[in-house]
């Protein structure tokens, strides 16, 4: 039986400088994510479109969304088939295109995941487990580019 979750996010524009949008460089491209009993994530656009270096922006939120999903999708899968994780980090990168119209998109995203396992006989299916949690992720399952992985696996 299929089952439907449903999320909620609030978005806070905090970008009013006072004058509003009068004009594209009179206001801030800050504003503040809110979900319910957590912490407030604070936004920005890129850099390269007046935004805020030290706040977060969607491309990077949209990495970390990919990444996270395929981390907890992996240690879940390892969990299942004996292989035990001692460590697990990643960067993912990804690329966007921007169009000359000024929109854009992505056209992948690579997850760099470095995980230790506990021993040698884990290796192999420690490595072919990241193509089911690939396989597996919600987000991943969402978006119209590909995600990729480039896995290194340690012994501890």
């Amino acid at each position: 039986m299929m089952k439907l979750h449903k999320y909620q996010a609030a978005i806070e524009w905090t970008g009013n400088l006072g004058t509003g949008t009068d004009n594209y460089r009179n206001y801030s491209r800050d504003y503040e994510v809110k979900v319910e009993n957590k912490r407030i994530v604070e936004g920005s656009s890129d850099p390269s479109f007046r935004g805020d270096s030290s706040r977060y922006n969607p491309e990077e939120l949209l990495l970390a969304s990919i990444a996270s999903c395929h981390l907890l999708w992996y240690l879940h899968l390892c969990a299942d088939n004996g292989v035990i994780v001692e460590s697990y980090t990643d960067r993912a990168t990804g690329t966007m295109k921007e169009l000359t119209n000024g929109s854009g998109h992505f056209t992948e995203v690579v997850l760099h995941p470095i995980v230790t396992v506990n021993n040698e006989a884990m290796l192999t299916a420690a490595m072919e487990l990241h193509v089911k949690a690939n396989a597996m992720c919600f987000i991943a399952n969402s978006v119209k580019f590909p995600v990729r992985h480039q896995a290194e696996i340690k012994v501890k």
